[in-house]
Order: structure tokens, then C-alpha cells, then sequence
């Protein structure tokens, strides 16, 4: 070990560049991987991978809008291999009941005010400025919805998920699950006063958005 005086300081700093390069070296030299053992070369191979996605997933983060065009895309080749084989009506449905999940998440608040006693969101001007936060984030949502698609389009290639039931019954039953849980999120919408989404909403960077709920405001 080296050690370098640090001019001025009257002290000095030890110095192992030589011993820590040797070491980083070593541990990624080809003689160390081939002695390692195949549970920790899978292991190594399994965090690369998950690293490489996850960085393509953040690349992913701010394209919104070819991100869902992408979504769109897969959601009508879904329907198109389920139109063809003209079956998998029973995965065709645990698909929808599973986006009807995701939408109710996504359109609902991470704090539910109907059980806490926290602040609410602001319903005038002069209130406070508190954000929408979702329970499940935009991203998420995209994500699950892609992963969703994809894994119910990897089923259809399966004839044991293919069985047979009448399909406008279960149509028909998503129909209305989907109608009774929305009239539900929209009277607790109504209720405490929030709207999920920031379309004609006040913006915070100088500028106001043109909107007729920013005239309401005003005359507040």
C-alpha cells in the first residue's frame, strides 16, 4: 500500500489504486467466471439481463404517446389472432376483467380521501396546490397493459386455454362489470372533487391553460 502526502493538507491519503484495479481486474477476467460455479454464472447472466431491460424501459419513459401507439398495436393483433381462431374467449376475458383492474387503479388517487383524514385535493383557487398522484403511475400502466397483451397472445397458442363457452354471455357480463365499477369510480370522482386527468387543469409554469374551470376560479 502507497501512501501520497496531500500538498498543504499536512496529512496523507492511502492510496491502493494498484491492489483495487488487480482485484476488478481478476474478478472480471475469464479465469474467475469459468471457476465460478453455474448457479452464479446463471445469476450473473440473469442481472445483466434485467439491467439491459430496465435501461430500455427508462429509455421508454418519456415517449409517451409511441408507446401507447405500440400498445394499440398489439391490442389489434390480439384481436386479430382471436378473430381468426375464432376461440380463447375464456383468456380474451380474464384480459379485460384484469384492464378493467388496471384502469380503476389508474384512475383512483394513492390516497383514497373516503378513508383517510389527510388533505383533500384543492376544490378553488385560492386553495392550496396538493397534484393528482395515481395509485398506479402512467408508466406502470403502459407496462402491465403491454405485458397483459402479450402474455394472453402467447395463451392463444396453447389449445388447453381454449375452452369452449358462449362468448356474448361473457361479453355481456363484462359489459356490465364494466359499467357498474365505472359509475362507482365516477360518483367517488364526483364525491371528492378530483378529475384524474390534467387536461384544461391550472398549470404551475406561467402560462394557464384556456379552460372554462379557470374562469370558475377566477370569479372564486
Amino acid at each position: 500500500m502507497e501512501t501520497v502526502p496531500v500538498a498543504g493538507g499536512g496529512g496523507v491519503v492511502a492510496a491502493e489504486t494498484q491492489s483495487s484495479s488487480s482485484s476488478s481486474a481478476s474478478a472480471a477476467s475469464p479465469e474467475s467466471l469459468s471457476s465460478s460455479s453455474p448457479e452464479e454464472i446463471v445469476n450473473q447472466w440473469k442481472f445483466n439481463l434485467s439491467r439491459r431491460f430496465q435501461h430500455l424501459l427508462d429509455k421508454l419513459v418519456p415517449h409517451i404517446l409511441y408507446r401507447w401507439l405500440g400498445c394499440l398495436g398489439l391490442l389489434l393483433i390480439y384481436a386479430l389472432r382471436v378473430y381468426l381462431v375464432e376461440g380463447f374467449y375464456i383468456v380474451t376475458y380474464g384480459l379485460g376483467i384484469y384492464l378493467l383492474n388496471l384502469l380503476i387503479g389508474f384512475l383512483s388517487p394513492q390516497i383514497d380521501p373516503e378513508y383517510t383524514d389527510g388533505p383533500l385535493l384543492p376544490t378553488h383557487g385560492s386553495d392550496e396546490f396538493r397534484p393528482f398522484v395515481r395509485r398506479l403511475p402512467e408508466f406502470k400502466f403502459w407496462y402491465c397493459i403491454t405485458k397483459a397483451f402479450c402474455i394472453a397472445f402467447v395463451l392463444t397458442f396453447f389449445r388447453a386455454f381454449d375452452v369452449p363457452v358462449f362468448w356474448p354471455i361473457l361479453l355481456f357480463y363484462w359489459l356490465m362489470l364494466f359499467v357498474m365499477t365505472m359509475r362507482k369510480q365516477i360518483m367517488h370522482m364526483v364525491k371528492y372533487r378530483y378529475v384524474p386527468f390534467s387536461f384544461g387543469k391550472q398549470r404551475y409554469d406561467g402560462k394557464r391553460s384556456s379552460s372554462t374551470e379557470d374562469a370558475s376560479l377566477l370569479k372564486d
